[in-house]
C-alpha cells in the first residue's frame, strides 16, 4: 500500500512532464498525460482498496470485502481523513455480525472521522442504534435513531427505521399477564 503523498507526487510528474510536451507541441500527447494524472489525483480522494471493497460488499461477499480493507495496512498515512472514516466504517459493518464492542468502536470512529454521504452517516448511526438498545442504553439509542432519520433524506432507511422504533415501543410496554384476569389474592376472593 502507499502512501497517500506518492499518488500526488506521481500526478504531479505526470503533469509537468505534459506542460514539456505542449510547449514541444505534442498537444495530444500532452492531453493524454494530464488525464493520466486525473486518475492519480482521483486515487488520492478515493483509494482504489476502499472502492474494490465497496464493491464486494455489494455482492454481501464480507469474505472479499475483508481481504481488500486488511491490504490496507497503514489507514492514517494511506488514507485522507474522509476515507479513514469509510474504512472504519466497512470494518464496522463486517464485524457487526460477530462482534457488537468492536462494532460499536468501529462506527463511532468513523462517525468522528467523517463520511461524505448523509445515508452513510444515517446507516452508521442506524447501527449504533441498534447496538445501544441491545445494551439496554434506551436514551441513547432513541436520539441516535432519530438522527439517522433526520439524515436518511431519501427515505432508503425508512423501513429499518420503522422496524427498529416498533422494537424500541414493545419494549418500553408494562409486561401484561394475559389469561385468568387479575392477581393471585383476587382470586381467592372470588373463590
Amino acid at each position: 500500500m502507499y502512501n497517500k503523498i506518492i499518488k500526488l507526487i506521481i500526478a504531479a510528474g505526470i503533469i509537468a512532464y505534459a506542460v514539456y510536451l505542449f510547449t514541444e507541441d505534442y498537444i495530444g500527447n500532452g492531453i493524454m498525460l494530464i488525464l493520466l494524472s486525473l486518475i492519480f489525483i482521483f486515487l488520492y480522494f478515493k483509494n482504489e482498496f476502499i472502492l474494490l471493497a465497496f464493491m464486494r460488499l455489494r455482492k454481501q461477499d464480507f469474505e472479499g470485502a475483508k481481504k481488500w480493507l486488511n491490504k490496507i495496512k497503514k489507514p492514517e498515512s494511506a488514507l485522507v481523513k474522509k476515507q479513514q472514516g469509510y474504512y472504519n466504517y466497512l470494518h464496522g459493518i463486517m464485524v457487526s455480525q460477530s462482534n457488537m464492542n468492536d462494532a460499536e468502536k468501529y462506527f463511532k470512529k468513523a462517525i468522528s472521522l467523517g463520511l461524505s454521504m448523509d445515508h452513510d452517516l444515517a446507516m452508521a448511526k442506524l447501527n449504533l442504534s441498534g447496538i445501544a438498545f441491545s445494551k439496554r442504553r434506551k436514551q441513547e439509542a432513541q436520539k441516535l435513531l432519530s438522527e439517522a432519520q433526520k439524515l436518511d433524506k431519501q427515505g432508503m432507511l425508512a423501513d429499518q427505521i420503522k422496524m427498529m422504533k416498533e422494537n424500541m415501543k414493545r419494549s418500553q410496554m408494562p409486561n401484561q399477564h394475559y389469561g385468568s384476569g387479575g392477581s393471585v389474592r383476587a382470586q381467592k376472593r372470588r373463590g
